[in-house]
């Protein structure tokens, strides 16, 4: 008896002390479920002799997906602790007669271009913050100049890390992170790094990326430093160092000016340039990446143009399956093989100018030359055309539905050429 009665005093002061030193830790916590619904079609149309032939002739996936978001806030005291995690689970609407692959779902080994009927994940991450500085340790996403996780299908791709993030000083945001493993957007499992290539293991060719890999292209260790700094109230740089252990190392360097031109103008410059070798003997990366993007902005308009050259003795290394830190990385090409040259114009639309909000419109042609194929290939060239629907609901039942459409056209004498259109219903529920 006396043990019960114990255990319970000790149990009801610890509830008592709970209340307080939690009571940040669930007051700001923030939770959300976004329900994806995603078609997904891309033909393989090959006009030329020169382009390979394809293993399929389509990719068409229609899939259903739930995305459970939770942010914690952080504990009372000195060091505050809490968790976020994110909950997935994907399922397939249609997938048949060998039109899978198409990276909606994960693969399905056991049959030709087939996908698994479901996959789900769970992802979480402990962290501890000290004044303004947070330490972070599990899964989790990026999005810098030296990795960004992609969300381009059903499910986001997501990394098991160990990530600080420091913003003690006014305008300066400092991270560092080792990341170990990554689980990619169509996998249920978390596997080595890979880095992107395009490299032939049949034919021994290193293909436009020009990179060739020795002893396998993927590692257990991608470490990366650096941050943006607000120089001033229209001017952002940023700097990261990072490297995949074995097989490249990389210097990024970016800066954004946004200059105000008078009533609802502006006129908005983004240069990029990495420097990217080799670390160790394992791969051949050296390449120099420079892009510039200046968009002119009036009233609900915005007219952009871009330039991307790429030089060294290879195309632009990043970890395979993220979205490279590249002008022109678009919805299919990122314009980044040996020797490359390319460039972009861009017009965008906001219909909320002319009294329609949640309605945006999106254009953009790419085009690319100069590609190094080899010393018995002519030059190669590729061009690229996006365009983009999107709605957002802002009221009645159907508020924060969204309903976005991107359709691309891809033609190329070095790779697929490609017709694709992609249909994304998403709705996003604040759960708390």
């Amino acid at each position: 008896m006396r043990k019960t009665s114990l255990a319970l005093a000790v149990a009801a002061g610890t509830l008592g002390l709970s209340q307080v030193a939690f009571a940040d830790l669930v007051g700001d916590t923030k939770v959300s479920l976004e329900a994806r619904n995603f078609y997904f079609n891309r033909d393989f149309r090959q006009d030329n002799n020169d382009t390979p032939t394809p293993s399929q002739s389509k990719q068409d996936e229609w899939a259903q997906g739930f995305i459970l978001r939770m942010n914690s806030g952080f504990t009372d005291g000195t060091v505050g602790f809490g968790a976020d995690a994110i909950g997935m689970f994907g399922f397939k609407l249609n997938s048949g007669g060998g039109t899978g692959n198409s990276g909606l779902l994960v693969p399905d080994r056991s049959r030709k271009a087939g996908s698994q009927d479901n996959y789900s994940d769970l992802a979480v991450a402990a962290k501890a913050k000290i004044s303004n500085s947070t330490l972070r340790v599990g899964q989790m996403q990026f999005k810098n100049a030296a990795i960004a996780s992609s969300d381009g299908r059903l499910l986001p791709q997501v990394f098991e890390a160990g990530h600080i993030v420091s913003q003690e000083i006014d305008g300066l945001m400092l991270e560092a992170a080792h990341v170990r493993e990554v689980n990619h957007r169509n996998s249920g499992d978390y596997e080595d790094i890979a880095i992107t290539n395009n490299f032939n293991s049949r034919t021994g060719s290193a293909g436009t990326r020009g990179i060739t890999l020795r002893d396998g292209s993927t590692t257990d260790s991608f470490d990366f430093i650096g941050g943006t700094y607000k120089l001033t109230k229209e001017l952002t740089g940023g700097y990261y160092y990072s490297n995949l252990d074995e097989l490249y190392k990389q210097h990024s360097f970016n800066l954004v000016h946004v200059l105000p031109l008078g009533d609802k103008q502006s006129l908005k410059t983004d240069v990029r340039y990495a420097r990217s070798t080799d670390d160790g003997n394992r791969s051949n990366v050296d390449n120099k990446a420079f892009g510039a993007m200046v968009t002119y902005g009036l009233d609900g308009h915005a007219f952009g143009l871009g330039y991307q050259k790429m030089s060294g003795d290879t195309g632009f290394a990043y970890i395979n399956g993220t979205d490279p830190f590249l002008v022109n990385y678009v919805q299919i090409s990122d314009f980044a093989n040996k020797d490359e040259k390319s460039y972009q114009a861009r017009y965008d639309f906001n219909f909320a100018s002319i009294g329609i909000p949640g309605l945006t419109f999106m254009t953009r042609y790419l085009t690319g030359d100069n590609v190094d194929r080899g010393r018995t290939a002519s030059e190669g060239r590729e061009w690229e055309r996006n365009t983009e629907l999107m709605y957002v609901f802002q009221e009645g039942a159907l508020k924060n539905l969204g309903v976005r459409w991107r359709n691309a056209t891809v033609r190329s004498n070095f790779a697929n050429d490609i017709d694709e259109n992609r249909l994304i219903v998403s709705y996003t529920l604040p759960l708390m």
